[in-house]
């Protein structure tokens, strides 16, 4: 359930039968949600889709996640060398 028991119009919102702009409402009914247009008396019920994974990327990740990420390189001096 996403709606509360209480109507609310949305705004901008067009009707798909009479196509009136702004004559929406949307609830909550016995668990459903639903929209209706004030208007025509058009109503359906409305299914989400289950919400996604997000997708993983750098703005989202954890800084643990970050410093896993990070590859150091040692890089010597030129003509020294490690023996």
């Amino acid at each position: 359930m996403v709606y509360s028991n209480k109507r609310r119009f949305v705004a901008g919102a067009v009707c798909p039968r009479c196509s009136e702009m702004d004559k929406l409402v949307v609830y909550s009914e016995d668990g459903k949600d639903y929209r209706e247009c004030v208007a025509c008396g058009y109503k359906d019920e409305m299914h989400f889709k289950p919400a996604a994974r997000e997708l993983e990327t750098r703005v989202n990740q954890t800084e643990e996640d970050k410093r896993d990420a990070v590859q150091v390189i040692n890089i010597l001096p030129f003509g020294k060398t490690d023996h």
